[in-house]
């Protein structure tokens, strides 16, 4: 058997980009269904032949488990393959990125509400409410600690690209795509997504495939898209 990854629509599901970054980031072959969120049935429904999953994305192992968290999707590969460097190898730095994982895991509400990923348009002024600033704040601070502790000699929190960054990648779509002040610093984190050539490969298959949502826009000004597949 192979490796599955069951995914929602590309443009829209963060958590789907999360998981597939795992896979394509780090080379490992996956093959991949896809769960359009156009349909009427709840993805759950159309998860029923994988119990006990009932969100996206969810991993179905070649000997047929089935994980359908992502921080556990991440872990399991991390485990599975130890020397691809999902974590970084110094103790402290593997700290930090599992420790910044864990709360893009849990938190950030507010961001996930107000700015749902949509990587088909971009906008400007968007108001920010005091709840969001506390989330564009905390993001400053955390990834200003990682940065300037392990990320000094490259683009990402804790060295190398790492599990960390991969649970990142959604919040600088957001940040991008709703014009969202942050510092030089956050900015710079945020284009070197953009620039990543595994997520310019998603993006673009969500361009590619897949309707407009409607339910996902936002009565702001429309700017192209930030990004180098800018349009």
């Amino acid at each position: 058997m192979q490796n599955i990854l069951v995914l929602g629509d590309y443009s829209y599901s963060s958590w789907s980009l999360r998981g597939w970054l795992l896979f394509d980031r780090w080379g490992i072959d996956v093959s991949t269904r896809m769960i359009d969120f156009f349909e009427d049935a709840s993805v759950g429904a159309r998860l029923a032949d994988l119990p006990p999953a009932r969100t996206v994305p969810t991993w179905v192992t070649p000997e047929g488990t089935v994980i359908w968290d992502s921080l556990a999707i991440a872990e399991e590969l991390a485990s599975r393959f130890p020397d691809r460097g999902y974590w970084p190898a110094d103790p402290a730095a593997r700290a930090v990125a599992r420790s910044l994982s864990a709360e893009m895991h849990s938190g950030f509400t507010t961001l996930r509400s107000d700015c749902p990923m949509n990587l088909r348009v971009a906008y400007r002024d968007v108001p920010v409410s005091d709840a969001l600033a506390a989330d564009l704040a905390r993001l400053e601070t955390i990834w200003s600690f990682a940065r300037g502790r392990f990320g000094v000699d490259g683009p990402w929190l804790c060295g190398d690209y790492s599990i960390a960054d991969a649970f990142y990648a959604p919040v600088a779509a957001r940040t991008a795509g709703y014009g969202l002040p942050v510092s030089e610093t956050a900015q710079a984190y945020v284009d070197a997504h953009l620039s990543d050539p595994s997520f310019v490969k998603w993006r673009a298959m969500g361009l590619a495939e897949g309707a407009d949502l409607p339910w996902y826009a936002k009565d702001f000004p429309q700017v192209a898209w930030p990004g180098p597949s800018g349009d």
